[in-house]
């Protein structure tokens, strides 16, 4: 839990029951809200009620964390983590390469914990020619503030679809006609050898133990890039700078 709500510290919290009704009614994209253990009173009901309707995760954390997480201490029992940039949806992407006359170029990140690395993608994906960026609400880093500085201003032109289910969205995509292309180290499919100028989605796994199961069963290919020296793996951000620029080459 500690690990999560570090991801979202930086996001920017808003406190207090009133507060979180007014950002939930003004349709402001809300992360997670944070409910404190033990207070269910008609008033926190309604709003928990209300952030799940607007897709927000809810979480019920011991009072005396969120006690610590209050930047005023007058929480009243909820805190709310909002984006630091408003998210589109996987539609919106898919309509955007449409609107080009592009074949769709996406970056799927599963569960990427370090947001300077999140920045990274963006930028890469943006100075590429992306049409999107897609990553999970759970057990991942979302649009920060420090994402927004990490990727050097691209957060206010690419598109990035937040979603509840990786897997599902892939065959959302699939359905498309969008081909899935995950990284891994002992992929088949060596990187120069690979297609890609058709629809396509590059999947950037987790900085410690790459995609989860399911997410890599449902890629359709598993690249490998070239590795010519003594380390065996590359960071995240740089994997996909290096897949980005090959369907940029490819692509003509």
């Amino acid at each position: 839990m500690k690990n999560e709500i570090d991801l979202e510290r930086s996001e920017g919290f808003i406190e207090g029951r009133n507060a979180v009704t007014e950002a939930l009614r003004s349709g402001r994209t809300i992360n997670k809200v944070y409910l404190a253990d033990g207070d269910t009173d008609r008033s926190l009901g309604r709003l928990a009620a209300m952030a799940k309707d607007a897709g927000a995760v809810v979480v019920h954390i011991d009072r005396r964390k969120l006690n610590d997480m209050s930047p005023t201490g007058a929480h009243q029992g909820i805190i709310a983590a909002v984006a630091a940039h408003e998210y589109s949806s996987v539609e919106d992407i898919l309509n955007y390469a449409a609107e080009r006359g592009e074949a769709p170029l996406i970056v799927i990140c599963d569960e990427l914990s370090d947001p300077h690395n999140l920045g990274a993608i963006l930028r890469s994906a943006e100075c590429a020619g992306a049409h999107g960026v897609i990553i999970p609400k759970r057990r991942s880093v979302g649009l920060t503030a420090v994402v927004g500085k990490a990727s050097a201003g691209a957060i206010e032109y690419m598109r990035v679809a937040r979603v509840s289910n990786i897997a599902s969205t892939i065959r959302e995509l699939k359905q498309n006609g969008v081909w899935i292309y995950g990284t891994a180290a002992e992929g088949a499919s060596p990187l120069y050898q690979t297609d890609l100028t058709g629809p396509a989605a590059i999947v950037i796994g987790n900085e410690g133990v790459g995609m989860s199961r399911i997410v890599a069963d449902s890629c359709d290919f598993k690249v490998s890039i070239p590795m010519k020296g003594r380390i065996s793996s590359l960071n995240a951000s740089a994997a996909a700078a290096i897949l980005l620029y090959e369907a940029v080459r490819q692509r003509g």
